[in-house]
């Protein structure tokens, strides 16, 4: 399929020759002094979707992005958006794609419609359509009132929507999403969400970073799992929670040091290991039929472990995040070098 887009001065930018996926990573790597962020990471983004890479903090996710946005070097590997690539041909990738960071990235000290009037001009814009252009975008992200008003005044959730205004002023055909629910309250979240579904109902490809897991089960067609730099799973979510089974025997033990006696009698019925949540005492255990979890109760009685709580229920990221990396997705594996 061919690109075409607007560019800085209202024309059309023009891409010929096919580009199946809106971004080809392949093997790519981002090394500091000693330690690689990015070890060989592969992704394939179709054009139209949602796609989510989750990990937690430090995992590589905002140090891909940056590659792929051209903010950093690519040490080794090849990426590719729309086809065209993307340590080649820096200017035309930077047409293509808006990024939105973790941090705003908004003048304080500036009006809303101020800064979307600095970055349209910026981008090359003209001073009459920027002021257009910043009029209809803070009318679709509900910034009208506020327009006027300094950004000291604004709240979280004001500043991350006015953020993803500014990074569609040149109506790109890609978005780069890393972490934008960041700090935000559920409500202030839940809005955010439905921004993101209408940008893609609107045409545009998303490129999501979380390390929330509800957030990734919520908005994202496919998901890349990444921990300490490496993809470790890819699907869909569905198919992710497939992969520990079709149900999940959620147990509470009474004593917690009677975990390692639960573990032995979970392997001796379903000849598999449970997953050990990080919360004393706790046990998820998958089960590919709902009605083996009989069977795993009666053994735990008669091995004379005591529980504290059970529950029966569909797998949840949060378990194929476990079951994948041996620790939550929001641990703190902070590497500031990723976050600069």
């Amino acid at each position: 399929m061919s690109i075409t887009e607007h560019d800085s001065a209202g024309g059309r930018l023009a891409l010929s020759g096919r580009a199946d996926l809106a971004v080809r990573a392949e093997a790519l790597v981002k090394s500091f002094g000693d330690q690689r962020a990015v070890d060989g990471i592969d992704l394939a983004v179709r054009p139209g979707e949602i796609f989510g890479v989750l990990g937690p903090n430090g995992a590589g996710k905002t140090t891909t992005l940056r590659m792929l946005a051209t903010l950093l070097k690519i040490d080794a590997g090849r990426a590719e958006i729309f086809g065209v690539d993307v340590a080649g041909n820096p200017h035309v990738i930077r047409q293509l794609v808006g990024v939105t960071g973790q941090y705003a990235s908004v003048d304080e000290n500036l009006t809303a419609r101020e800064n979307l009037w600095l970055f349209g001009r910026l981008q090359g814009v003209a001073s009459a359509r920027a002021r257009r252009i910043a009029t209809e975008l803070l009318g679709r992200f509900g910034l009208e009132e506020a327009a006027d008003k300094p950004i000291a005044q604004f709240s979280g959730g004001m500043r991350r929507r006015l953020d993803l205004a500014a990074s569609l002023i040149s109506k790109p055909p890609l978005i780069f999403l890393d972490e934008p629910t960041t700090g935000l309250d559920p409500r202030t979240r839940g809005q955010m969400w439905e921004t993101i579904r209408d940008l893609v109902a609107d045409g545009c490809t998303v490129l999501l970073t979380t390390q929330y897991l509800d957030e990734a089960d919520q908005l994202a067609d496919r998901i890349a799992v990444i921990d300490h730099g490496r993809k470790v799973a890819e699907g869909t979510p569905d198919q992710l929670k497939t992969t520990v089974g079709n149900s999940t025997l959620q147990l509470l033990l009474a004593e917690p040091g009677e975990v390692p006696a639960a573990v032995e009698v979970v392997r001796r019925v379903l000849r598999s290991d449970p997953v050990l949540s990080p919360e004393q005492g706790r046990l998820n255990v998958a089960l590919d039929q709902a009605d083996l979890a009989a069977d795993v109760l009666i053994a735990l009685r008669t091995a004379g472990v005591s529980i504290s709580s059970v529950s029966v229920a569909k797998p949840s990221l949060d378990e194929v995040f476990l079951a994948l990396t041996g620790h939550e997705a929001g641990d703190n594996e902070t590497d500031a070098k990723e976050n600069r």
